[in-house]
């Protein structure tokens, strides 16, 4: 069951990636997967809602994955939210069904994104915390508090970076620092390692 799910999502997601969501149909998904529509309503009981809703969870969760994965190594808090910046940036900006998607039917991404961007948040903050304990939070500042702050920065900056290049790790560098950080750690000018 757990094979045939990973196949329709993958194949769905394929579907996405030709047509766009608002023409990917459970047929297309189904066709695509080689399997019969009975299975994926069998999977999916909730239908092409339930579908949609499914692809764009298990895409997040592949890009968190990624991202994990980027800042693996990473040595301190800085660190960790440079690397993770710009991967996650960089990301967005070379999806290809991210991008279509965006620009020929945001209405129909942007409720599911909104959505996941709650679990989303919650992880990224959740991840954050034992950086925020080894760092030090500046005196007053909720740690939970500020771990919060800091995901929903991130995933501000990450789709709408503003005047910040955010493929220049001396201007991610000076973001996270000096926006980012700045009267939330103790001291954003002390860094417990080196960049990138």
């Amino acid at each position: 069951m757990a094979d045939t799910r990973q196949r329709i999502l993958e194949a769905t997601y394929a579907c996405v990636a030709r047509w766009g969501l608002a023409k990917t149909s459970v047929e297309d998904a189904a066709r695509e997967a080689k399997v019969s529509r009975a299975t994926v309503y069998r999977v999916f009981p909730g239908g092409r809602e339930e579908l949609i809703s499914a692809v764009v969870a298990w895409a997040t969760l592949e890009f968190f994955i990624r991202l994990y994965e980027q800042v693996q190594g990473a040595t301190s808090l800085e660190q960790v939210m440079e690397r993770g910046i710009m991967f996650a940036h960089r990301s967005i900006v070379e999806d290809e069904v991210l991008q279509r998607v965006m620009q020929t039917e945001p209405e129909k991404l942007l409720p599911t994104l909104t959505f996941e961007s709650i679990r989303i948040r919650q992880g990224i903050a959740e991840f954050l915390v034992p950086y925020l304990e080894q760092r030090g939070v500046a005196q007053g500042v909720d740690l939970k508090e500020a771990a919060d702050f800091l995901a929903r920065m991130v995933l501000s900056y990450m789709s709408a970076p503003g005047r910040w290049d955010l493929d220049d790790p001396g201007q991610v560098a000076q973001l996270v620092r000096a926006e980012l950080l700045a009267g939330v750690v103790a001291d954003p000018g002390l860094d417990a390692g080196p960049h990138r």
